[in-house]
């Protein structure tokens, strides 16, 4: 066939498909956020839709509807979670029980120190040793009172932990 019977179309290749991300959160599990990590995900739903979006526009077309689709699935993503998402507020003082969004401090059998944040499935972030609510470290520590020592599941076998202090942002 000749040249001239194809369209310039025809000559970018297809965009493979991005595939949608699963859920992070449990079946049927309420996605909880605190209040600072709902803002984070408004302000990166914000910056993406007014500032990175409209760039990407401006890309040649062979990097822009690649960049368009990542983008416009994030926006998806954030928007969806936004929508489900159940804000929990820190409880009132005394702090003498672990609750969602608390900033554990736990001390391992060696007597070594460590703290978890308890947060949301989009706020986790192992770096600032912040969990999700789901994660076993979470779920062991959930409910436990200042001084109450937990069993923790790791892979060497089972680990326990003293719930030495509790704090809320």
């Amino acid at each position: 066939m000749s040249k001239a019977f194809t369209r310039e179309s025809d000559d970018v290749p297809d965009l493979p498909i991005v595939s949608r991300s699963p859920s992070p959160l449990p079946p049927g599990a309420k996605n909880y956020l605190t209040s600072a990590g709902a803002q984070q995900l408004r302000d990166e739903l914000d910056r993406l839709v007014q500032v990175e979006r409209p760039q990407a526009v401006s890309l040649p077309e062979s990097e822009r509807r690649r960049h368009l689709q990542i983008l416009d699935q994030r926006i998806s993503y954030l928007e969806q979670s936004l929508q489900s998402a159940v804000i929990v507020q820190p409880p009132p003082e005394p702090w003498d029980q672990v609750r969602f969004g608390a900033t554990v401090t736990v001390r391992d059998n060696n007597g070594i120190e460590s703290k978890y944040r308890i947060v949301g499935v989009d706020e986790t972030d192992i770096d600032r040793d912040w969990v999700s609510w789901c994660s076993p470290i979470a779920k062991a520590l959930l409910n436990a009172r200042l001084g109450q020592r937990v069993r923790f599941r790791v892979p060497a076998g089972e680990q326990q932990l003293e719930v030495a202090g509790i704090a809320y942002e």
